[in-house]
């Protein structure tokens, strides 16, 4: 595995780099070796976060942790994507083209199905065209952490969303 580690606020000591390769190494027995992984390490506030992508083809696995030692951020990251991994096995390598990231040994495991995604309820509702703040709105009246609407101006199905810093996102599709 590869690793491209950036950080903002903090400077990546080579101690904080060995220990990031020796985590997250672990999770090389899933990975073809040619696989990349992108670490971001920050500081804001005494809070230290990582964030670790590792785009695999059609997909990309992401975790983020925040602590108030970095050490234990990166503890806790390894087992985040440790556990999605696993348990998202089952689809990840379903689709052809996302297996060959993935490890010969990983692919051959045997499949948990206790993991299995199950949907037990769908919703229909009526999308009502508006722009992005009213739709916050909406969203804060509904005491909801998101909110799916028509965006009047583009006239396509986005999702604004709160975050956690009591800030708003919006997600826009790309096709």
């Amino acid at each position: 595995m590869r690793y491209t580690i950036t950080g903002r606020n903090i400077e990546v000591t080579s101690g904080l780099r060995s220990t990031i390769e020796e985590k997250l190494g672990k999770l090389e027995r899933y990975f073809n070796p040619d696989t990349e992984a992108v670490v971001t390490l920050s500081v804001q506030k005494e809070q230290h976060k990582i964030e670790v992508t590792i785009p695999v083809k059609g997909s990309i696995i992401r975790a983020e942790q925040s602590s108030s030692d970095m050490y234990v951020s990166i503890d806790l990251v390894e087992e985040i994507i440790e556990r999605q991994i696993k348990k998202y096995k089952k689809k990840l390598i379903d689709k052809k083209q996302s297996a060959q990231s993935f490890s010969d040994l990983f692919i051959s495991e045997e499949y948990n199905h206790d993991d299995e995604i199950n949907i037990v309820k769908t919703k229909r509702f009526a999308v009502k065209p508006m722009d992005p703040e009213e739709a916050c709105v909406q969203m804060e009246l509904l005491g909801h952490s998101f909110y799916v609407f028509l965006n009047a101006d583009t006239e396509e199905v986005n999702v604004v969303y709160k975050r956690n810093n009591s800030t708003y996102g919006l997600i826009e599709p790309e096709f």
